[in-house]
């Protein structure tokens, strides 16, 4: 007679073989998954991190290429002076006051366009290919057509318009530097807060605006009631988005400003490039790197949570 041990064993045994089968065959099958994306792994490594890695090893170390022999350890002081330095404050100040202006204006000006393509108006599919032609131009060039064809006071369309009531000489680059930059970049980012909004608008039920309206709503109060609360995680997340990338403009400022006049334009990503490349020192340069892509990664951080809880919401509809 067989005793309980020996009747139990050789199930358990071979349970516990099953299930360490299928974890193998799991695994193989992740891997099998996952390794048609090894090449794009290692490339993104290749180009990104290990030049990231030698940012922040030359951060630590003062070295100015036109000085030879210049290159010795230094600790932090890169770092402080960064915190004393005037040139740093103002790009930072600049970089500020720019991302908050242009994202601001976008986000209202993209939610209003947004409202107006959700409604049924005529011409709306042409309406919309042409809201989203300013984001698919290059920066450079659309920087080069509001400098030369739109703003130049000698053959610019803006100060031909505006000679009948006296401005059509004015030099609106030069005398409201900071102003033109915000402009075209409020032109350039107006359509990627619409596309994301537009499809918060276009994911709302249509029947819950319809019986707002039989209960008395009218348009205004069915919009501050309604659909803004419903699109208010898209307004967040294009905003936050579209921060991660206006934080680093630096086409426009190149092609509009080149900084100037003195430092009105000048941002973190722009006096970066004259750190680096006018004033050759790599050392003051890669501190400056580190901070810009540390306020990057905090910034994408807020974002890629805002992206997350969009996703739960919509996934528990």
């Amino acid at each position: 007679m067989k005793t309980i041990d020996e009747t139990v064993l050789p199930s358990v045994v071979e349970s516990g073989g099953v299930r360490e089968s299928a974890a193998s065959a799991a695994r193989r099958d992740a891997w099998a998954r996952r390794f048609p994306l090894l090449p794009a792994l290692i490339y993104v490594f290749l180009v990104t991190q290990i030049p990231f890695v030698l940012t922040i090893y030359y951060s630590f170390f003062s070295w100015n290429l036109l000085k030879p022999g210049s290159f010795r350890f230094a600790g932090l002081d890169n770092f402080a002076a960064l915190l004393t330095n005037g040139s740093i404050r103002t790009a930072v100040a600049n970089t500020v006051i720019l991302t908050v202006c242009v994202i601001a204006i976008s986000v209202v000006l993209g939610l209003a366009v947004a409202v107006l393509l959700n409604s049924d108006v005529f011409g709306k599919g042409l309406m919309r290919t042409l809201m989203i032609a300013p984001f698919l131009i290059m920066p450079t060039a659309g920087a080069l057509i509001w400098k030369d064809t739109l703003l130049n006071p000698l053959f610019g369309l803006l100060p031909y318009l505006l000679s009948p009531f006296g401005l059509g000489r004015v030099d609106w680059v030069n005398r409201f530097p900071m102003a033109t930059v915000v402009t075209v970049e409020v032109w350039r980012w107006t359509p990627f807060m619409m596309l994301i909004i537009l499809a918060g608008l276009q994911s709302q039920n249509p029947e819950i605006l319809e019986a707002a309206r039989v209960d008395g709503a009218n348009g205004l109060q069915s919009f501050r009631r309604i659909t803004l609360p419903l699109v208010r995680p898209f307004i967040e997340l294009g905003a936050l988005l579209g921060s991660l990338f206006v934080v680093q403009t630096y086409d426009s400022i190149y092609m509009l400003t080149f900084g100037g006049p003195g430092e009105d334009t000048t941002n973190v990503p722009f006096l970066l490039y004259i750190v680096a490349f006018q004033g050759f020192s790599i050392g003051q340069a890669s501190a400056i790197g580190v901070v810009a892509v540390i306020i990057t990664i905090i910034v994408a951080t807020f974002a890629l949570r805002t992206l997350f809880s969009i996703f739960q919401v919509e996934a528990r509809r």
